[in-house]
């Protein structure tokens, strides 16, 4: 009974730590790309997103890039707290975030696999930490922005 009750409760820590990890990796990853894009990240948001559909074909292309809609989201909010993008055109892109996780589901559900890019995450850790300790502030953003 008790070792029921602990197993639980160690599941929910876990649950909740991966949650915590999975939230800190977006915001270093969004703030990495904003620091490595500089001054033209507005220009290229800004012609990214000037339509509606411009938007939502950014959402689509990001997300299958990057195979999470939530990672898009948050990178999203934080362009939008920081003043790079406008509220009206994250609305687009955000739509376009959810639009690829589901055509994502979809070719999966068709064609019977998976594409996952998990293999890839601990070669390109061990790429980044040494750019993530130079001293050059670009290379140190790249590092960030990999991990």
């Amino acid at each position: 009974m008790i070792s029921d009750i602990l197993s639980i409760i160690g599941q929910v820590l876990t649950l909740i730590g991966a949650l915590g990890l999975f939230l800190y990796g977006m915001k270093l990853m969004s703030e990495a790309l904003q620091k490595v894009a500089g001054s033209k990240m507005r220009q290229i948001l800004a012609a990214m997103t000037n339509n509606r559909i411009k938007g939502v074909l950014t959402g689509i292309l990001v997300t299958t890039t990057i195979q999470s809609s939530s990672a898009t989201t948050v990178m999203i909010v934080s362009f939008v707290n920081a003043g790079l993008l406008s509220l009206i055109a994250s609305i687009g892109v955000i739509m376009g975030a959810n639009i690829g996780t589901t055509i994502t589901a979809w070719i999966i559900a068709i064609l019977g696999f998976k594409v996952s890019l998990s293999f890839l995450s601990l070669p390109l850790i061990g790429i980044s930490f040494p750019l993530f300790f130079s001293k050059s502030s670009k290379r140190k953003s790249w590092g960030e922005f990999i991990i």
